[in-house]
């Protein structure tokens, strides 16, 4: 990488394989949809969609679906000459079931490893990792080696610098075991500044559910913002000086997957630009609602004119429920 980019995600990647019909198993679904996917490569692209430079270190087959996720990558704006080809593993497919508002069910096709979780250590160009104005992982990318180590070495280089960011993204498929999974999370804390996970996630980092609870754990474990989503009670953001609490703001929800990573995107914007905590909270609910009220995730990624719109139209139901502070 010549120049840094703004943003420099590192972890899933894939084809996302939609269903046409939302409502149906799919033993009876007759039509998919194929998309870009996998959860960093989609907040990779909402924080293109944003505005900022963006790439991402991950890994593909070497095969037409693995062609397809480089070109996705570049067509929505982010840079893909970090991701590695893999010639042994194909790349990962992943169906989803549409049951709205609140079922989603993943089938992931990723075994016996994917080409994701096999980037070394020495597969990164490590001056774009220090250089990164933000470094975004995934708690996915520390389940197995090479990709453990990779991670612990892109970190290493950053030297616990601003702006480096651990998505708790804890999805039991990829585990041996939970205990492993808390074991993993707790050695790469230290080296981050920023968490974000919901609760059962934090219930894994940390060992609490608790919002508060769980935010002061990981303030505790060494990272700087701890950000706590809370489902239909909104989000919780903590420093050691500042408390934040956000409502989420109605949608009609199509397909909560990818939700998060527009929201993750989000962060990632409020973050770079300075934006106040709670205004920064406040988009990223707008721009995970966005997408939860269409079909698809990468291609559904939200512009800022469309998160402030949101934002703009939902305010005034929420005036009572501002954000507040300690």
């Amino acid at each position: 990488m010549e120049q840094p980019v703004d943003v420099l995600a590192f972890g899933r990647s894939g084809v996302d394989v939609y269903p046409q019909q939302v409502g149906v198993g799919l033993e009876d679904v007759t039509s998919f949809g194929k998309y870009l996917g996998g959860s960093a490569a989609n907040v990779a692209v909402a924080a293109a969609r944003l505005g900022h430079s963006v790439a991402l270190v991950t890994g593909v087959g070497d095969d037409p679906f693995g062609r397809f996720v480089r070109r996705a990558l570049r067509d929505l704006g982010v840079d893909d000459r970090l991701v590695v080809v893999d010639p042994e593993h194909p790349t990962p497919v992943t169906f989803c079931e549409i049951f709205p508002p609140d079922d989603f069910p993943l089938y992931f096709y990723r075994r016996p490893t994917a080409p994701d979780l096999q980037v070394r250590p020495e597969d990164l160009d490590l001056d774009a990792v220090r250089s990164a104005r933000l470094f975004w992982a995934t708690v996915t990318g520390l389940s197995e080696e090479p990709s453990r180590s990779a991670h612990h070495a892109a970190w290493e280089a950053r030297g616990h610098r601003q702006h480096t960011v651990l998505d708790l993204d804890y999805r039991p498929m990829f585990w041996s075991s939970r205990e492993e999974a808390t074991e993993q999370v707790r050695a790469a804390l230290p080296h981050v500044t920023v968490a974000v996970g919901n609760r059962e996630e934090c219930e894994v980092a940390v060992g609490e559910t608790d919002p508060d609870r769980a935010a002061e754990a990981l303030l505790d474990a060494g990272v700087e913002l701890a950000v706590v989503k809370q489902g239909p009670k909104g989000v919780l953001g903590r420093t050691r000086t500042e408390r934040v609490v956000v409502p989420p703001t109605p949608v009609d929800v199509v397909n909560g997957l990818g939700a998060g990573d527009a929201f993750g995107g989000s962060l990632c914007h409020g973050l770079l630009t300075g934006l106040p905590l709670e205004q920064t909270l406040r988009n990223a609910n707008a721009a995970g609602a966005i997408v939860a009220s269409r079909l698809e995730c990468s291609t559904a990624m939200p512009t800022a004119a469309e998160v402030e719109a949101h934002v703009a139209a939902h305010a005034a139901a929420t005036t009572d429920l501002e954000g507040t502070r300690v």
